[in-house]
């Protein structure tokens, strides 16, 4: 009973986890070098699995240029926004900023899909809006002194990186979504869209800038918490995702889900032994009722 359920509510908690593993190995090697790392590692797993499982020989390769677009935004863009993000603003305010990608795959899909818009999820859209304006604004007290709660640069360019994260992953998932609707395999698209991403992470890597090579040589613990990073966060998610997936019904699966900014505020609370402000407890509560209200409209 409730077997989905709770494994939603897994992948939601494996989704918080890992933005804390990501945390200090991001900030060691640098966001983009960091996401080049990891994203091999992702596409290792992939692909061992998928050989193991014998479904890599059912990839439609009709869907290649389709897959390549959706991995080139979804995960090349919106990942290394995302960890930019993560280096510059910790990783509460990133998963609050994340979360606004479930309106924006909304709006577009309203856009681009002929969706209808409902009430329902004029409201969720408008209470994710709120939650993560007032995470931002008013989610830190002046006592708290952890380096997770610490904005780094003008504050604007962290909130931009994080929306353009959550923009890159909505535009992802539209794109892709034509391709899931023909019954393709998750994990070969996943494998493949991840490919992507780690061949242009890899080219990145070798322009002359700096900025994008790795910050510090890789160390034993930097590279373990780099693997741990994507096993839990795209490997041990993303497979309860699926299994949610795979037998309960998609709108409570998606908002149980998108639950992690609210997961992951007591994880918080245990690793920096400082309360959440309670701007952050009420943002974040908003932000998963929008998101409920948008996936069940």
């Amino acid at each position: 009973m409730f077997f989905y359920e709770l494994a939603a509510v897994a992948a939601a908690f494996c989704w918080a986890v890992g933005g804390l593993v990501s945390s200090r190995p991001s900030g060691h090697l640098g966001a983009i070098g960091f996401n080049c790392v990891r994203m091999w590692f992702v596409v290792l797993m992939l692909l061992v699995y998928s050989l193991v499982a014998g479904t890599l020989t059912t990839f439609d390769f009709g869907a290649t240029p389709v897959v390549v677009l959706s991995g080139f935004i979804g995960i090349f863009l919106g990942d290394t926004a995302l960890f930019l993000t993560l280096n510059r603003m910790g990783p509460r305010r990133t998963s609050i900023l994340f979360a606004m990608n479930a309106p924006m795959a909304a709006i577009l899909g309203c856009i681009f899909l002929d969706e209808v818009f409902s009430v329902q999820a004029t409201i969720g859209v408008v209470c994710v809006i709120v939650g993560v304006v007032l995470a931002i604004m008013f989610g830190k007290r002046k006592e708290q002194l952890h380096k997770w709660e610490e904005i780094k640069g003008p504050l604007w360019i962290g909130v931009g990186l994080g929306l353009i994260a959550a923009l890159s992953q909505a535009i992802g998932s539209l794109v892709i979504r034509p391709v899931m609707e023909t019954g393709s395999d998750p994990v070969v698209v996943a494998l493949f869209r991840c490919l992507v991403a780690a061949i242009c992470l890899t080219g990145m890597t070798q322009l002359p800038n700096p900025r994008f090579k790795l910050a510090n040589p890789l160390t034993l613990s930097i590279t373990f918490e780099t693997i741990m990073s994507g096993l839990i966060s795209m490997g041990l998610g993303m497979t309860l995702l699926l299994l949610a997936l795979s037998g309960g019904e998609v709108g409570i699966i998606s908002t149980l889900s998108a639950t992690s900014p609210a997961l992951l505020l007591p994880l918080l609370w245990w690793r920096t032994r400082e309360v959440p402000a309670r701007g952050a407890w009420f943002g974040a509560g908003l932000v998963v009722i929008g998101c409920g209200l948008i996936f069940m409209s």
